[in-house]
């Protein structure tokens, strides 16, 4: 039997675990401050507890198998966890350090960790190259805050700098919600990363049924929905799982969720060309998030080797926001990052395997 993963508890269950109680605390400020890596690096432990907590636990449950950098900061990460299978986790920098003319720091960099939250995944959407590999088995809550960490480690980000989570990367999120849910829970931790729910989006294609369980954590986290089509029978093309979770069960699951009155609900739309780029989709848009906050992320869809579906023009996609926004839509076109790497989700996972 192969150790246990100290990354998968809490706080409160770690100084269940480990006796004195106040050790705990300790060894979670050498783990997400320190970014220790072996037990044997906590001097102020007793050296027959280090011993003791390495012979049962690991630390790290995933390292770098493969690493693309993009000229624009974009790293794509190909990460292989203790079992031999692998996940991919994005580093995004979505705002450059900018410094006065006395050469201080005016702001800092801003970051974003697009993070994975299964081995491949069930919803098998036919834009998405993750599909092709299909599901394998939900990640660790453990596995789910290494992606954060090591990360981090690998960008030399300080424990202390802030930082975004997206839960946009392989795998269907609430397919894993216990999980996903205690790992929410670690990265928010005040003596630890203290990543906020504020800064933790989680992207759903649309468990209308389990939107709600996660609104009943009041966990204070963000929710995205991956919604790409504005009537049932593209998106069940594009999505299939619409057939048990249409549109209408979506929306009405949306307007349950708790929202912070002063942020918008993004839906994520996928454009592909000659599918729905035209302003009639975008038309059937506006009417269908009519009484919600909402806020429109037009995505341009990343073509890979094999896919079926092609990028649409920026006249386009300019076209199609512009119409919602001039019918009271905020809407944003999200810049693709990582165009000369293997950005795509399942790219990278997928050229090492060929």
């Amino acid at each position: 039997m192969g150790k246990l993963c100290i990354l998968d508890y809490t706080k409160a269950e770690l100084a269940g675990m480990v006796k004195p109680s106040f050790r705990a605390k300790q060894i979670w400020g050498w783990i997400y401050h320190q970014y220790a890596t072996s037990f044997e690096t906590m001097q102020n432990l007793p050296k027959t507890m280090r011993e003791e907590l390495a012979q049962t636990y690991e630390i790290m449950p995933l390292k770098i198998a493969r690493k693309e950098c993009s000229t624009d900061g974009t790293i794509k990460y190909l990460f292989e966890l203790s079992d031999g299978k692998t996940v991919e986790t994005v580093w995004l920098k979505m705002k450059d350090e900018s410094i006065d003319e006395e050469g201080n720091i005016e702001h800092e960099a801003r970051y974003t960790v697009c993070v994975s939250t299964q081995v491949g995944c069930k919803v098998g959407c036919s834009f998405c190259l993750t599909a092709k590999g299909g599901f394998t088995r939900d990640l660790t809550a453990g596995e789910i805050v290494a992606q954060v960490l090591a990360v981090k480690m690998d960008n030399n980000l300080a424990a202390h700098r802030r930082l975004n989570i997206v839960y946009m990367g392989m795998g269907e999120p609430l397919d894993n919600l216990d999980n996903l849910a205690k790992a929410i829970t670690i990265l928010k931790d005040e003596e630890g990363l203290s990543i906020s729910g504020k800064r933790q989006t989680v992207s759903t294609s649309g468990l209308s049924t389990k939107i709600d369980k996660l609104g009943e954590m009041d966990l204070g986290v963000h929710i995205a929905i991956s919604l790409h089509a504005v009537d049932d029978e593209l998106r069940t093309e594009l999505i299939p799982m619409n057939k048990a979770y249409n549109i209408a069960s979506i929306i009405d699951a949306v307007k349950r969720f708790p929202i912070d009155t002063r942020k918008r609900v993004m839906f994520e739309y996928l454009v592909i060309k000659n599918k729905n780029d035209d302003l009639g989709s975008a038309k059937k848009l506006v009417k269908l998030l009519h009484g919600i906050k909402a806020k429109v992320n037009l995505i341009y869809f990343n073509p890979y080797p094999g896919s079926d579906y092609q990028r649409p023009s920026r006249e386009d996609m300019v076209a199609f926001q512009e119409y919602l926004i001039k019918h009271g839509v905020l809407c944003t076109i999200r810049d693709s990052k990582g165009l000369d790497i293997s950005a795509a989700c399942g790219q990278l996972k997928e050229k090492s395997l060929t």
